[in-house]
């Protein structure tokens, strides 16, 4: 991927997180064959849950793993016909009887990198004390880890490995995001469109190899901005919480960066805005919910400075027409559904991410070097639950 590494100093301490971006496209294809080949095990598990009518999914993880939930939850509630809600791992073990308030037949769907932050497995036992019906999905990157192992061979469970190069040894989530978020659009979305996977990986390798997108990312990197705003709306709006928090993770907290959705943020938001602000806002593929997204960049566009408001969207395949630095167009995919549109869109946020961290000397693949963040979390005291 010459525009992404070519350019970028040799000892940079970011050798694991360049390599985790630019794996993304021919990992997204492994893990189509993956759940592919997974299909008639799957379809033995999930058929019999999705068929009855009362049942509720619950998508969980910690962190990125979380908004991995937040992007596939309104597609999936469609796709399914069933009552789908993301319910962080976090939320779920501090008030298991709160997030679990109805006793009814469930599918815990849980995400995890590494399968070993406590809260992880602490929710799925959680969820099989508070609950009288609970069947799990594990969708993780570790087979070492002990969610994986916890559940190998449980009857009511079921894990999903991803590719091995998921389990990303940088500090932040990147491909293992990716790679999960679709595997589980891919295993519980039903029948989707053909070629999707191949579709959503051509365009993730333009972004990562065309040098008009290398410079439309560096002219809001030279910015410099001291606080980025990522917005958007419906399954795009968990992409935003997931941009925000790479940039934050990548660049050591150095840069401040939120998200919100585009009608959310006139709502109090909106007073992080400063001259030293730049907004990114997702468009979404949808014609009705897209006119919202327009309004927010059109109104932002007359208040800041110009170049501050960047917006992410499908687009055209010329790449003459491929977008100027205020507008960066994904190729081919006008029409698919924003949780797929979601995928090579993070990648620009992931780049961007990355330069911030390197523009400001950080090291990306440990940015924590003093261990006050960590790449699995520590320090979390599980506490037992009485009933």
């Amino acid at each position: 991927m010459t525009s992404l590494s070519g350019s970028l100093p040799v000892d940079n301490g970011a050798a694991n997180t360049v390599r985790e971006i630019a794996q993304q496209p021919a990992l997204w294809r492994e893990v189509d064959r993956i759940v592919a080949q997974a299909r008639p095990s799957l379809d033995a598990f999930l058929l019999p849950l999705t068929a009855r009518a009362d049942l509720r999914v619950v998508l969980t993880g910690a962190g990125t793993s979380a908004f991995a939930g937040r992007v596939l939850q309104s597609a999936l509630g469609r796709r399914l016909g069933r009552r789908v809600d993301a319910v962080s791992t976090t939320d779920l073990v501090a008030d298991p009887r709160g997030c679990l308030a109805a006793d009814v037949p469930t599918l815990l769907v849980s995400f995890a990198r590494s399968g070993d932050s406590p809260e992880s497995v602490a929710a799925t036992d959680l969820a099989d004390q508070v609950l009288s019906d609970v069947h799990h999905l594990v969708i993780t990157c570790n087979p070492q880890g002990s969610l994986a192992r916890n559940h190998a061979d449980r009857p009511n469970s079921r894990v999903l490995l991803m590719p091995a190069a998921s389990n990303d040894q940088g500090f932040a989530m990147t491909s293992s995001f990716t790679c999960m978020t679709l595997a589980a659009l891919l295993a519980l979305g039903g029948e989707a469109p053909g070629g999707i996977a191949e579709r959503l990986a051509r365009a993730a390798e333009w972004v990562l190899e065309d040098a008009g997108v290398e410079r439309t990312i560096a002219a809001l990197v030279d910015r410099a901005p001291e606080r980025l705003v990522f917005l958007g709306s419906g399954a795009l709006k968990g992409l935003a919480e997931e941009s925000a928090l790479k940039v934050l993770e990548l660049t050591g907290g150095a840069v401040v960066a939120m998200s919100e959705s585009s009608l959310g943020f006139r709502h109090g938001p909106k007073a992080v805005l400063n001259g030293q602000t730049a907004v990114v806002v997702y468009v979404s593929n949808d014609p009705y919910t897209r006119q919202y997204d327009q309004d927010i960049v059109a109104e932002l566009r007359a208040g800041l400075a110009p170049g501050s408001v960047v917006t992410v969207s499908a687009g055209p395949r010329t790449p003459s027409q491929a977008g100027s630095a205020d507008t960066w167009l994904l190729p081919d995919l006008e029409g698919v559904d924003d949780v797929a549109l979601a995928l090579p869109a993070v990648v620009c946020a992931q780049l961007l991410a990355l330069r911030s961290s390197l523009g400001r000397g950080i090291r990306p693949d440990n940015p924590f070097p003093s261990g006050e963040v960590n790449r699995v979390v520590q320090g979390v005291i599980l506490h037992s639950l009485h009933n």
